[in-house]
């Protein structure tokens, strides 16, 4: 879904939103997210950069997101930014073994889980 950052007035497609209150939208069309709780961006080669920079600044806008994580492709690992007032704290999570918690939403996040899917032998990298 998309989302709008109004204070940035940019617009922008997560790979994954999550709403926690009564979701906001900008219009009728209810295709545009307003307050967003959690974000979650797959970092890709080609928007890596955008989404750690330019992206993130925008989202840091957005009063109601509470975190924001970045999922690597290459290897298990998460980073999870974690708004605490004026301030982001980041984590990370490392190794198929790792958990994240999601305080955002009370959730926790296995990295085994999340890279189920992924074959041993398609990481880059060695796995951690």
């Amino acid at each position: 879904m998309r989302v709008k950052v109004a204070e940035a007035g940019s617009y922008h497609y997560p790979d994954i939103v999550v709403v926690c209150a009564t979701p906001q939208f900008e219009d009728a069309h209810v295709d545009t997210l307003l307050n967003p709780t959690l974000l979650i961006e797959v970092l890709s080669p080609s928007t890596e950069a955008y989404d750690r920079g330019g992206k993130f600044a925008h989202y840091r806008k957005i009063a109601t997101l509470r975190e924001y994580l970045l999922v690597a492709q290459d290897q298990p690992s998460i980073e999870r930014y974690l708004r605490q007032g004026d301030a982001w704290i980041l984590s990370e999570a490392l190794g198929l073994e790792a958990t994240v918690p999601l305080e955002s939403i009370d959730c926790v996040l296995s990295l085994r889980e999340v890279y189920d899917k992924v074959p041993d032998d398609a990481w880059k990298v060695e796995p951690v």
